[in-house]
């Protein structure tokens, strides 16, 4: 490894894992570690970063912080710092809860366990947003332990999906989708009943489906510094998500925007109620009064936030000037307009819909102002080159077969 004062460790194999570690590399010409539970094509093969190792049991609770330890031990260099970061909500949520375990060997930039679980727990999160000023979909809570008709009035059709995912899909049944939106009454109770009958005894949300497509649902990206200021704050543009049911959710293609009262207003909130490190947003834009609502905060980057590194401001520097050098950096909120994708141009020209937004699309590819993370240039294995390939002619298949 190159002569820094530390050493990226990035938890998860994913695209998510990629794109930070293409951000350490990027701006330090550092190789990451990666420790994870499954390898993935995304980082496999791939010739920026050091080593991958794969612990099939590393999410269980009890293997959890003696797998990093051990890690932490074998790969730890006479004044050099072990950066901890998590690429996902289940990873994050095991250093949170093992913080005390690990933070004598690690430096990582997390919120608190108690904050975690209310800013997780959908019912506790959407009432810290109404108390401070943050619209949400209109929400019923749904829990399973204690099984009854559903009988709210609601408007159809309605989206239902799990308050605690990461519980969910410890649950695995035929049929199971990331986010359901069904049309009648009738439709939900057997949602409900299905979801039940797989073993899953937390919330189900059910809420309001906001119309529009993919280009109505918005992304921010926010970085609070270990002293709790906020360094950096972004706004975006969904062109394309995933369509597929196990993958709804995933932003397949964003376009930075600017829009300093929503900018301004998730900022508070999260210095409000004392957050640090990365947060990403996800929220809708609702025609029909005018206003965003948001739908959940991840207390991660987001595996399409990428885009604040392309726009200059390196995922990765933001946490090494923190937990490394203690340096400060003024609050930032980008303007610039960039736009980030995983999916072939085809792909954008024939299924984005949005008019306008299809002409930024190709406005921002005609002067260059675009670019795919999983193709960076200074990632030369060949085999990982020609399974991206295919993955890409797929992506056409996919959004041409599916539709959400």
């Amino acid at each position: 490894m190159k002569n820094l004062d530390f050493i990226p460790i990035i938890v998860g194999t994913d695209i998510n894992a990629y794109n930070m570690a293409i951000s350490f590399h990027e701006k330090y010409g550092v190789k990451p570690i990666l420790v994870g539970k499954l390898q993935m094509a995304f980082t496999h093969y791939s010739s920026v970063i050091d080593k991958i190792e794969i612990h099939p049991d590393l999410s269980e609770d009890e293997h959890f912080a003696p797998i990093m330890l051990d890690l932490a031990n074998r790969y730890k260099e006479e004044n050099k710092k072990l950066l901890l970061v998590g690429t996902n909500d289940a990873y994050v949520r095991l250093i949170i809860e093992h913080r005390e375990q690990l933070k004598d060997v690690f430096e990582f930039n997390y919120i608190s366990e108690d904050l975690m679980n209310k800013l997780q727990n959908k019912s506790n999160f959407y009432k810290l947003c109404k108390a401070y000023g943050i619209e949400t979909p209109i929400t019923f809570f749904y829990d399973c332990s204690e099984p009854t008709p559903f009988d709210e009035t609601m408007n159809y059709p309605v989206i239902i999906k799990p308050s605690n995912s990461i519980e969910y899909y410890k649950h695995k049944f035929a049929g199971q989708e990331k986010v359901y939106r069904v049309q009648t009454k009738e439709e939900v109770q057997q949602v409900i009943d299905k979801i039940i009958q797989s073993g899953y005894q937390d919330e189900l949300i059910i809420q309001d489906y906001i119309p529009g497509d993919d280009t109505y649902m918005w992304d921010s990206v926010i970085y609070a510094s270990s002293k709790g200021k906020t360094q950096l704050v972004s706004f975006g543009q969904v062109v394309l998500q995933e369509h597929t049911a196990t993958a709804i959710g995933n932003y397949t293609a964003v376009v930075s925007r600017y829009n300093e009262e929503m900018m301004k207003k998730l900022q508070d909130f999260l210095e409000k109620v004392g957050y640090v490190g990365f947060a990403n947003f996800d929220m809708k834009y609702d025609t029909r009064d005018g206003k965003f609502k948001v739908f959940e905060v991840n207390i991660r980057q987001g595996r399409s936030s990428y885009y604040v590194t392309s726009l200059g401001h390196n995922m990765a520097e933001y946490l090494v000037d923190d937990l490394i050098y203690n340096k400060e950096k003024p609050l930032t909120y980008l303007k610039e307009e960039f736009l980030f994708t995983v999916v072939p141009k085809i792909v954008l020209r024939k299924f984005v819909k949005n008019e306008e937004v299809q002409k930024d699309v190709k406005r921002l590819i005609r002067r260059g102002k675009y670019g795919n993370p999983l193709f960076y240039k200074k990632d030369k294995h060949l085999i990982r080159k020609i399974y991206l390939l295919l993955r890409q002619i797929n992506y056409y298949r996919k959004y041409k077969n599916s539709s959400w």
